[in-house]
């Protein structure tokens, strides 16, 4: 697998071939990056209570997490942080990763908020599909597994490719890593000095 990280300047990127550079606001598409991921969740949560029925459940559940996959990947990302991956397969059959971000010298347009909203519902929802593949895994309610997995694997893939989008390449990611961790033994070893 080879990763490319787009140069934008080749072709505009996220509405830059619009005059006015205000901040947009999309509140519809901040509702529908939550509701699908949330849905979702109570879904799985409340499904005796909804419908004692395992299939349609299951069902239910895979169509939201569908929805939502497809929602953030393709509408959420773009317009409310700026941020889009896919997959594109080149002449060779090569698979090339791609990740792209708004320049960073074009001015911001999409509204902090919306941003904040965007990130928290990235970063918040995996953690529930994790503890749901512990807890269905604990108590051997294995009917259950393909779902949560399916739901922890829909959410990581966002999350992987936008935190890829918003820090750049492996390399950067490491980078990151490395620093933050430098950072907290530095403050570690200073505390205990004084």
């Amino acid at each position: 697998t080879f990763f490319w990280f787009q140069d934008t300047q080749d072709a505009p990127l996220f509405g830059e071939e619009d005059e006015n550079n205000q901040t947009k606001r999309h509140p519809l598409v901040s509702f529908f990056h939550l509701f699908f991921r949330t849905s979702a969740i109570l879904v799985y949560l409340f499904c005796d209570i909804l419908s004692g029925r395992f299939v349609v459940c299951m069902v239910t559940i895979i169509l939201l997490l569908s929805c939502d996959f497809w929602t953030v990947k393709n509408v959420s990302g773009r317009l409310l942080v700026g941020l889009r991956w896919w997959n594109q397969v080149d002449e060779n059959g090569k698979s090339h990763w791609v990740f792209e971000s708004k320049k960073t010298g074009s001015k911001n347009t999409t509204s902090s908020a919306e941003s904040r909203v965007f990130w928290l519902g990235l970063l918040v929802c995996p953690i529930f599909w994790i503890l749901f593949v512990f807890s269905t895994v604990f108590s051997f309610n294995i009917k259950w597994l393909v779902v949560v997995i399916l739901g922890l694997v829909l959410q990581w893939a966002n999350l992987y490719g936008y935190v890829r989008c918003k820090v750049g390449g492996k390399s950067n990611l490491r980078n990151m890593a490395k620093n933050y961790l430098g950072v907290q033994i530095l403050k570690r070893h200073k505390e205990k000095q004084q």
